[in-house]
C-alpha cells in the first residue's frame, strides 16, 4: 500500500463488488472500495483512506458510464444507511448478489459447484412487512444514516409498505401536538424510542411505540391518530425499554387499544404474529425460498425431518405436510410457544418443538438415537457452531438443507461439512431484501 496517498487521483475501471455493494478497483495491485460504482465503468477516483490491506475511493468523475447506471428514485440515498443499490438496473444488483453467493462458495468453501440461480422479486418496492423506525433526540423519525446513530427524517421510504409510512408519520404529528418529548441516548431522557409496525397480506397493521418508560401522556389520543392514518390497523402496543443501549425492545407490553397480535398466511397457513415473534419480512420472497427449501429436501411423505433454529415454526410447518414427523428446535421461548400455537391452528400433528440451544439439541437428540433422514438449518448472520455440524453430520441424515442470511459464514460451514462427509450438490440465491447488500441462499448437501 505503499504507492497510494490519500487526496491523490486516479483513473481505473471497476471489477466487480464487496461484499458491501462497493465497487471494486485495483490501483497497482492494490484493491480500492468505491462506493456507488458499477462493473465495466470507467471512473476518476480520489483516494479517501489507506489503510492496511485496501484503500477506500469516492468517484470524482464517471469517464464511461454502464448502461446499468440508474438514476436512484429515493431521495434519501446515500444519505440514509437503508439501501446499498438504487444506483444500479436490478437485473445488476441480481448479478452481483448472486456473484457474492458464488465467491463464498468457491473461495471460501473451496467448493466447486454453480450457483444455479438467483431468484429475484416480481416487485422490488414497498416488500417489508416489518418497519422500526427510530426517533431522533431532535424528534426526526426515519432511519439512521450510515454508522452513525443520526436520524435523517424519511416521509415514504421505497422499501417499506406505505401503511407504516403513514402509521410513523402519525405518531409523529401526536407528539408535535401534545408536546411528548423524543428519547436522547445520550442523555437517557425523554420518552419515544422507535416507532414499529407490522403489516400482512391483507394490509391490516399493528403497531407498537417504544418508549423509556412505562406510561405515555395522551394514550387515547394516539391510538386516535394511528387509527386515522390506517383504518386497518388491528392493535396499538406499548412497550417500555428503560434500559440504555441498541437493543430496540424491552420485554414489557402493554395494549392501548385493539390487541396485541396480527395474523398472516404464508405458504397457504396461517400464522400468528405478536410484536417480538420473528417472522420473514418479505412475504411473497420467503414463499420462493421455502418453495426452494422443500424441493431440496425431497421429500415422499416417509421422512423424519429435523428443523434447526425454526422461529414460529415457518419451515417446520411446511416441512410438516410432506413428511412423516418434523421436529423443530429454537432458543428463543416465545417463539416456541407461537410454534406450538401455529401447528394447532393449521391443523398439524405430526409435529414437535423444542425449546433450547441448537448445539445441545441437537447433541441430546443424537444421543437418544434420533436418525432424521433430512435436517434443515436456517441459523442466524453467524452460522453453525462447529459442534452443531458435528451433531448434525453424527444423526447421518441424507440430506441436508442450508439456508443461510451470509455468503461469507454458509462458505465457511460448507467446509466444514465436507470434513464430515457431505457434499455441497446444488445451490440456489434468493432476493429478500431488493435494494440493500443482503443476500439469503439455499443449499442442498447429500451425504457422500
Amino acid at each position: 500500500m505503499e504507492k497510494l496517498k490519500e487526496n491523490n487521483i486516479y483513473t481505473a475501471t471497476v471489477e466487480g463488488y464487496s461484499s458491501e455493494g462497493l465497487g471494486i478497483v485495483r490501483i497497482d495491485g492494490a484493491v480500492v472500495f468505491v462506493p456507488q460504482a458499477i462493473r465495466g465503468e470507467e471512473i476518476d477516483l480520489k483516494i479517501t483512506k489507506v489503510m492496511k490491506t485496501a484503500a477506500a475511493g469516492e468517484i470524482l468523475k464517471v469517464r464511461k458510464a454502464s448502461a446499468e447506471r440508474a438514476k436512484p428514485e429515493c431521495p434519501y440515498f446515500g444519505k440514509c444507511g437503508g439501501c446499498d443499490f438504487q444506483h444500479m438496473s436490478y437485473t445488476e444488483e441480481l448479478w452481483a448478489k448472486r456473484q457474492r453467493v458464488q465467491d463464498a462458495i468457491t473461495r471460501i468453501g473451496g467448493i466447486d459447484i454453480e450457483v444455479e440461480e438467483i431468484l429475484g422479486a416480481k416487485d422490488p418496492m414497498h416488500y417489508r412487512n416489518k418497519s422500526q423506525y427510530p426517533v431522533g433526540s431532535d424528534g426526526a423519525i426515519g432511519f439512521f444514516q450510515a454508522r452513525t446513530h443520526k436520524v435523517v427524517p424519511i416521509d415514504r421510504c421505497l422499501i417499506q409498505s406505505e401503511i407504516s409510512d403513514r402509521t410513523a408519520k402519525a405518531v409523529g404529528d401526536w407528539m408535535k401536538r401534545y408536546k411528548i418529548s423524543p428519547y436522547d441516548e445520550r442523555t437517557h431522557k425523554g420518552l419515544v424510542r422507535h416507532i414499529y409496525v407490522r403489516v400482512n397480506k391483507k394490509g391490516e397493521s399493528l403497531c407498537c411505540v417504544v418508549v423509556n418508560g412505562k406510561q405515555v401522556p395522551r394514550e387515547p389520543e394516539l391510538a386516535a391518530y394511528i387509527t386515522a392514518a390506517a383504518p386497518k390497523t388491528v392493535g396499538v402496543v406499548l412497550n417500555s425499554n428503560t434500559l440504555r443501549g441498541n437493543v430496540i425492545l424491552g420485554d414489557k407490553y402493554r395494549t392501548l387499544w385493539g390487541q396485541d397480535f396480527l395474523m398472516d398466511t404464508l405458504c397457504g397457513l396461517t400464522f400468528k404474529l405478536s410484536v417480538p415473534s420473528f417472522y420473514q419480512v418479505n412475504r411473497a420472497q420467503a414463499e420462493v425460498l421455502y418453495g426452494k427449501a422443500l424441493e431440496f429436501a425431497g421429500l415422499t411423505g416417509e421422512e423424519t425431518v429435523l428443523d434447526l433454529y425454526c422461529g414460529t415454526g415457518t419451515i417446520t410447518l411446511c416441512l410438516a405436510g410432506r413428511a412423516k414427523k418434523a421436529i423443530g428446535a429454537e432458543i428463543v421461548p416465545p417463539a416456541i410457544e407461537d410454534a406450538w400455537e401455529n401447528a394447532k391452528r393449521n391443523q398439524i400433528e405430526n409435529v414437535e418443538f423444542f425449546c433450547g440451544d441448537a448445539s445441545d439439541i441437537a447433541a441430546k437428540l443424537e444421543k437418544e438415537g434420533l436418525r432424521p433422514d433430512v435436517i434443515t438449518v436456517d441459523p442466524p448472520r453467524k452460522g453453525l457452531a462447529p459442534e452443531v455440524i458435528a451433531s448434525v453430520a453424527a444423526m447421518g441424515p441424507k440430506r441436508v438443507v442450508y439456508v443461510s442470511c451470509d455468503p461469507a459464514t454458509l462458505g465457511r460451514d460448507l467446509k466444514i461439512f465436507a470434513e464430515f462427509g457431505y457434499e455441497t450438490r446444488r445451490a440456489v440465491a434468493v432476493d429478500m431484501f431488493p435494494g440493500t447488500r443482503h443476500v439469503e441462499s439455499v443449499v442442498l448437501l447429500e451425504k457422500r
